[in-house]
This record gives C-alpha cells, sequence and structure tokens, in this order.
C-alpha cells in the first residue's frame, strides 16, 4: 500500500512537470534560419529565405505592395495565472532586424514584436495597420494584443517616420519615441544598410516593460546598451491572454514598401508557478490508488499519442505553407471558404471533369476591389471573375506530393498556350489549385460530346495542333528547365473563347533533373497515363523524356484530324487497328485521305491534311530518337518545312532504343537529331 501511494503522488506530480516542461524553449536561440525551421512556426504571408525570417514577402516575389505577414513561435507560452493573483511572467528577448529598402523605394510600413493570442493574420491589415489590426478591429479589447512597433511610415498619430512605441490592441501606440535623434534609420539608404540589434525586458514583478536597440553588423554580436530607448509600465494580465503567441508582425503599403527580415532571435520566458490543490490526493487515496494510477496511465499515454499526431499535422502543415510562400513568384493564396462559396460547396453541377489526381470545378468568385489602406469600405467595387477549381482527391501526405508537383512546376510557367494558375488554397488539411476558366471546354468534348451539334471547323483544329506545339517546344526548349508534361491528351487540352489552345493538367509534370523522370516516382502501379498516347518506350524503361511527349502530340495530331480516339480500336474489314496502324496501313495503301473525319464532309484543305497526318505519324515513331523534335514540329504545322517522309510500312519497336534512354546523359538525349525520312 506504501509503494502505492508513492506511485499516485508521483502521478499528481506530473502534471506539474508537463507544466514546466510545456515553458522550456527547445529550440531557441535560432543565430540563422533556414528550411528546416519551418516546422518551429507559424508562418501567415511570411516564409524564410536568404537565412532569414521574411515576415512579409521577399524580393523574389513579384508583388510586395500592400502585403502583412506573420510569424509566431510554434506554441504558446503561459504569461499569467488564473489561480495566483497579481502572478505575471517576466521574459527576456534579443533579435536583429533588417528593414531593406532600394532607390525607388519609400519605405513602409513597419515591424512589431507581438504578443498574441494566435498567429493569425487580420484581413486587411497591410499599409498603416502592420498586420496587428484592421480599420474594424483596431483599439478593440477583445484583441489581446500588446506590440512593440518599429514604424517607418508616419501617420497622423505619430511623430515622425521612424520611431518605436508600445501598442496595445491598437497602433495608436501608448507611448512612442522618435528615433531621429539617436542615430537610428530603420530603414535607411541602400548604401548604409544597418542591422539593428534589439532588446526587450519584462519585468512580471514590476510590470516595467524596456526596449535597448544598437546597430550591429551581419551575426557580430554587440553590447546591449545601458539605458533603455523605450520603457514603460503595463501590467501584461490586463491585456493579454493567460496564453499567449510571441512572434513578428509587418506590412508594406502602396507605393511604400520594404522587405521586413529578422536575422536572430532568442526568447527566455519565466515558467510560473503551479498552485496544488491536495484535495485531489485525499479523493484518490480514499477510492482506490490502484485504479486511479492504472486509469491515469491510460489517459497519459492516450494524451501522449494525440498530441504526438495533432503536432505532426500541425508542423506538416506549417511546412507546406511555409515551402510555398517561399517560392520566387507564387501566385496569391485564396481562402477555402471563397472557394467553397464559389463552386457552390463543390456541387456536383460545377463539375468540369476528374482525373486521378483530383476533381476540376467551375467557380465563380466574388471579390471586393478596395482602395488604399484605411479606407473606407463604402469606396470598394464588386467583381465577378470566373475560375476552375482543382480539389485534389487525396488530403494526405501522397495527395501533398501530388499538390506540390503541379504547383511547383507550373507556378513559374508563362506561355499563351498554357492554362494560367491563378492561385492556391491549403486549410485544414484541404489541397487547391485555382486556374483561369477555360469556357470552350476541353477539345476531347468538342470531338466526342454528343450533346455538341457542331463539330470542330477545319480552321479551329489547325489552330488548336499549333498552339499545342508551341506550348511543347516551351516546355522542351525555351523554359530555364526542360518539362516533361507525361500526360498529353485531348482531354487536357482546354478552348478559350476563340478556340485557342491551352495545355493544361500538370498533375504528372516533371522538370527533368539528374535523370528523376521516372514514372516510379508517383509510387503508382504501371505506367500513368492513357492508353493510346503512352509511348512504348515507357513501358519498358519506366521513364519519361520529351520524345515520350512528341509521341503523345502524334496521338493527339492523328486524334484531332480522323475525329477518332487513340484508346479504341477500329474495326477496317474484318480486321482490329489501333489509331497509329489504321492511319499507317491508309498510308501504306494510298489512301490517307480516308483518315480525315467524316463529319467535315470534305471542307478542309486536302494538302494541310495529308501534311498533319505524315507528321502524326512521324511523331508515332515506334523508336524515339526517330520522332521530330519539337521545332521541326513546330515548323511543319506552319508550312515552312515540308511534310515529314514515313516509310510505307509502321517500324517495329526495338530494344536499342530503351538503351539509349538509359545510357545518354540529359544534355545527350534532348539534343538528339530527330530524323523526318527514312
Amino acid at each position: 500500500m506504501i509503494i502505492c501511494i508513492f506511485v499516485i503522488l508521483q502521478f499528481l506530480a506530473i502534471p506539474a512537470a508537463w507544466a514546466q516542461a510545456a515553458n522550456e524553449p527547445k529550440d531557441f536561440p535560432f543565430t540563422q534560419f533556414d528550411v528546416s525551421d519551418y516546422s518551429s512556426f507559424h508562418f501567415r504571408g511570411s516564409s524564410i529565405a536568404h537565412g532569414a525570417l521574411q515576415v512579409t514577402p521577399d524580393s523574389e516575389n513579384l508583388e510586395l505592395t500592400n502585403k502583412s505577414g506573420r510569424i509566431t513561435y510554434k506554441r504558446p507560452y503561459r504569461l499569467w495565472s488564473s489561480d495566483i493573483d497579481d502572478v505575471v511572467a517576466s521574459f527576456n528577448t534579443h533579435f536583429v532586424i533588417n528593414i531593406f529598402r532600394n532607390n525607388e523605394w519609400e519605405a513602409g510600413e513597419g515591424l512589431a514584436f507581438v504578443i498574441a493570442p494566435d498567429y493569425e493574420v487580420p484581413e486587411n491589415s497591410y499599409g498603416q495597420w502592420l498586420g496587428l489590426t484592421n480599420d474594424t478591429t483596431d483599439g478593440d479589447t477583445e484583441n489581446k494584443m500588446v506590440a512593440i512597433e518599429f514604424d517607418t511610415k508616419k501617420q497622423d498619430f505619430d511623430p515622425d517616420n521612424d520611431h518605436i512605441g508600445l501598442n496595445i490592441n491598437t497602433i495608436k501606440s501608448k507611448k512612442n519615441v522618435s528615433l531621429n535623434g539617436l542615430g537610428i534609420d530603420l530603414a535607411p539608404h541602400p548604401d548604409k544598410v544597418t542591422n539593428y540589434s534589439v532588446w526587450i525586458q519584462y519585468d512580471g514583478k514590476t510590470k516595467a516593460m524596456e526596449v535597448f536597440m544598437a546597430a550591429t553588423s551581419g551575426s557580430t554580436n554587440v553590447e546591449k546598451p545601458v539605458e533603455p530607448i523605450l520603457n514603460d509600465t503595463i501590467n501584461l494580465k490586463d491585456y493579454v491572454k493567460e496564453e499567449s503567441y510571441f512572434g513578428f508582425s509587418a506590412s508594406t503599403g502602396n507605393p511604400d514598401i520594404q522587405l521586413n527580415c529578422v536575422w536572430q532571435w532568442n526568447l527566455e520566458v519565466e515558467v510560473l508557478p503551479v498552485k496544488k490543490d491536495r484535495t485531489w490526493l485525499k479523493i484518490v487515496i480514499g477510492v482506490g490508488v490502484p485504479g486511479i494510477v492504472l486509469l491515469g496511465l491510460i489517459c497519459v499515454m492516450l494524451g501522449l499519442i494525440y498530441k504526438k499526431k495533432r503536432k505532426r499535422a500541425i508542423d506538416e502543415e506549417s511546412l507546406v505553407l511555409g515551402t510555398l510562400k517561399s517560392l520566387p513568384g507564387i501566385p496569391r493564396e485564396f481562402r477555402y471558404k471563397d472557394l467553397k462559396k464559389a463552386t457552390n460547396n463543390f456541387h456536383e453541377s460545377m463539375k468540369l471533369g476528374q482525373g486521378g489526381f483530383g476533381v476540376v470545378y467551375r467557380g465563380v468568385l466574388h471579390e471586393k476591389d478596395g482602395g488604399q489602406h484605411g479606407a473606407s469600405t463604402a469606396s470598394t467595387t464588386a467583381s465577378t471573375t470566373e475560375i476552375a477549381v482543382k480539389r485534389f482527391s487525396r488530403d494526405n501526405v501522397k495527395g501533398q506530393d501530388d499538390f506540390f508537383a503541379e504547383l511547383t512546376i507550373i507556378h513559374r510557367l508563362r506561355h499563351k498556350h498554357l492554362v494560367r494558375l491563378l492561385g492556391w488554397s491549403h486549410e485544414k488539411g484541404k489541397l487547391l489549385l485555382v486556374y483561369e476558366f477555360m469556357p470552350n471546354g476541353s477539345l476531347e468534348k468538342h470531338l466526342y460530346d454528343s450533346s455538341n451539334p457542331n463539330t470542330l471547323h477545319w480552321s479551329h483544329r489547325c489552330k488548336i495542333l499549333t498552339g499545342v506545339a508551341s506550348a511543347l517546344h516551351y516546355l522542351h526548349n525555351e523554359y530555364d528547365q526542360k518539362v516533361v508534361h507525361r500526360d498529353l491528351k485531348a482531354s487536357n487540352i482546354l478552348l478559350d473563347s476563340h478556340y485557342n489552345a491551352r495545355l493544361g493538367d500538370f498533375g504528372l509534370a516533371r522538370v527533368l533533373d539528374n535523370e528523376r523522370n521516372s514514372y516510379a516516382e508517383l509510387e503508382l502501379g504501371g505506367v500513368p497515363g492513357t492508353m493510346g498516347y503512352v509511348a512504348p518506350e515507357c513501358f519498358h524503361t519506366g521513364k519519361a523524356t520529351p520524345e515520350s511527349d512528341v509521341y503523345g502530340f502524334g496521338a493527339v495530331v492523328l486524334e484531332v484530324i480522323s475525329g477518332r480516339s487513340p484508346g479504341v480500336r477500329i474495326h477496317h474489314e474484318q480486321q482490329h487497328y489501333s489509331l497509329v496502324d489504321w492511319v499507317w496501313m491508309l498510308h501504306r495503301e494510298g489512301r490517307i485521305q480516308e483518315a480525315v473525319d467524316k463529319r467535315l464532309q470534305n471542307d478542309y484543305n486536302f494538302d494541310e491534311a495529308n501534311r498533319l497526318l505524315l507528321l502524326g505519324l512521324a511523331c508515332s515513331h515506334p523508336i524515339d530518337s526517330e520522332r521530330p523534335q519539337t521545332p521541326a514540329i513546330y515548323q511543319i504545322l506552319s508550312g515552312t518545312l515540308p511534310a515529314p517522309h514515313v516509310r510505307p510500312f509502321k517500324p517495329v519497336f526495338t530494344w536499342p532504343s530503351m538503351v539509349s534512354t538509359f545510357s545518354t546523359s540529359d544534355t545527350t538525349l534532348f539534343n538528339i537529331t530527330s530524323s523526318t525520312s527514312s
């Protein structure tokens, strides 16, 4: 019995030990930052780049105006006790900041060290609001926010451009100090780039808040000044939540912009005592120690498992968001609730198509276009935009891989014949990509949809093929990295209002990098793609190349001209042919024109049809090195090169084609001169 009582006493001491462990920083100090630190923070409109916390978008982003961001440490700290009167935690923090602007920028708006109830950024908190509040919430006592601002843009209530201030639930400082007479220029001219070390000390007993600053160079340690620049008295218990987050908030305006960087950060927070209640000890002993101990251990185990899973999910989402927001040129982030509303809660009637990676919905986005920061909402105007929203079918780790693969490929691609990415959303494990809406749908719909009574005109078909060839040439040769699409087919070719082709669905696309271009990367059984469009060597090598994309393009050419699917067998004279074998048979017998879609009713150009059918056969050559490359394809389509010479009998796929794929380096492989003659 004595042993049991000892066990239960130890068990009752566990919560106190947990409380103490919960306030012990595991990651501080941060002397520099890199991608491995993403799991240590919550990011909103911010990222890690160039070795620093980028509280607002960094220089690699295209849009820097009217932005706000927040970065907080991954967990909250207990700052006061509801059990013990007038007990507030002391804390010390030291960080190094750099506020940068180039010659063309006027500095604005500011950076702040913040103690907040959560890590979310208020809507419309750009400009003068410093990512802390907005014109609706500013001054609200429910903000539960205290901040030290480093302001670089004068407002009516500020002393000047460069000042620091103590803010409580509002951007109007309770106390501020001008820096003009102290030799401190927060956002200096580019040829005078300066980092500043900042120390903030708070004494939980005296309630004194003190802020010290000193210029520093890079990571060189400097002495803390003897006298604080700003000091004031504030009882944090009156203004912040019992458990609050520490971090940084910042904003830019329009046209005033700057880069808000934090290079180093250390934080120490006092661990508060826990008030003990001995009543529970008597109750536990009275009802039976062994049962309580067993129940307690079970609860502890379940709690630890739940906490571990929840932490992993939060860390994974923080890593995802941080990685996304650090991508150069990344488009805007949409709110999940806005996309849900735009698609009528992803209603079946809004569905545009479905593939192996997700479902695409039509959406109507209603947004308000506001004016400058601080402007009244009465001055906003509404705009309506049609969009296509791709909702990934797998919201797990594998689904995130698919999401990343498509986003990291397409977010920097810029070509008039590629579907343009408008933005993305990643909230609560839901993965969404937002594309521009194509009013004429897919090429597949126009070729086979029985509800569409009008067939594609000949001129439309030629224009579509020329557009797809142009997009493919860009991916293979003009973009700064070689990209293989790997899923070229009619359903992935979309048409705008003028029947211009837009190549889309980059779910299987990959950048060719150090031979990492195999289908096995996707961890899918077999070779992904649609029968009839996949090059024969892919079934042997498991690799995708620009040449396999050309094979898929050849299948599309034959499909567009004939109006027949490459995946459907054709019955002809008591035999069954694939589309390419059927066209090759007609070519051998000198009647290739019979392959032209009968729905055109001879309303087409004979010479163009002949040239395109021969081009389709040349691209469908079983040996990859014999297929034309995209520059030649584009010239044949435009008529500047003659139709390729195609042998009357279809060649047989041979093993050396596979060997060359394995043994040839990327550089050599992509520069093979394609033959268009026998």
